[in-house]
């Protein structure tokens, strides 16, 4: 009865990245199998465990940022937010933790340019670039321009993936996501799908780590003593 009930978990849980798949405007894939697809988005090839890599969450103070959909720059924001607000009140950045998870809708994100442009991620997403107003050919957060981006009463804010980087955020991105939206596309496309997953996973941002699951990264993250906080 247990055997049932996890595969009518796994089922759901496919089922539902399909619908969601299918609200993007692309085809229903009908042809990847679901035993399939769970099968392989349970294994990364980035060279780190991901339980090692989450035993890399330092300081006192510790949040995880669930991200699973584009929204404007919010998800960058808050971690911004929470290191300069806990700077004000006496937490150095050494003393906090955070950790962002891109997730679901939100995976583009942790990929670089060329692959925004190749398989046109900004209209695929629907995320649009900051800058333009209309769909992303380019990772809007990966190594921005200073001043591209500003805060009405606070004004210039780094945000960019890097930048975080460089103040101890943690990013991280989910492999079935990875799986299901790359057979997704490759679908569309007429290709196959373990080509376009093999350019995506060789296309991520250095320092993201690809965990199995986003759903897994926020559970770990919080065993660990992170508090919670949705992007959007």
């Amino acid at each position: 009865m247990e055997n049932a009930d996890l595969l009518t978990n796994r089922r759901d849980f496919l089922g539902k990245m399909m619908l969601g798949a299918t609200a993007l405007g692309l085809p229903v894939l009908s042809s990847l199998p679901l035993q399939a697809a769970t099968a392989a988005a349970t294994t990364a090839t980035n060279s780190e465990d991901p339980d090692a890599w989450m035993n890399r969450i330092k300081g006192k103070h510790r949040m995880i940022i669930d991200v699973p959909r584009p929204h404007e720059i919010m998800p960058f924001a808050w971690a911004r937010v929470f290191l300069l607000t806990n700077e004000a009140t006496g937490v150095p950045e050494k003393d906090c933790g955070v950790v962002v998870v891109l997730r679901h809708d939100a995976i583009p994100y942790a990929m670089k340019d060329d692959l925004w442009a190749k398989y046109k991620f900004g209209e695929v997403f629907k995320a649009d670039d900051p800058l333009t107003k209309t769909p992303a050919t380019r990772n809007p957060f990966w190594q921005p321009k200073p001043g591209d981006f500003k805060v009405p009463g606070v004004g210039n804010v780094a945000i960019g993936i890097n930048e975080l980087q460089e103040s101890g955020v943690m990013f991280c991105v989910c492999n079935v996501a990875l799986t299901v939206y790359s057979a997704v596309v490759a679908q569309q496309m007429g290709t196959e799908a373990e080509e376009v997953k093999k350019d995506w996973m060789a296309g991520i941002l250095p320092g993201v780590q690809v965990v199995p699951s986003g759903v897994w990264a926020i559970g770990r993250a919080q065993e660990k003593n992170c508090s919670y906080c949705f992007a959007g």
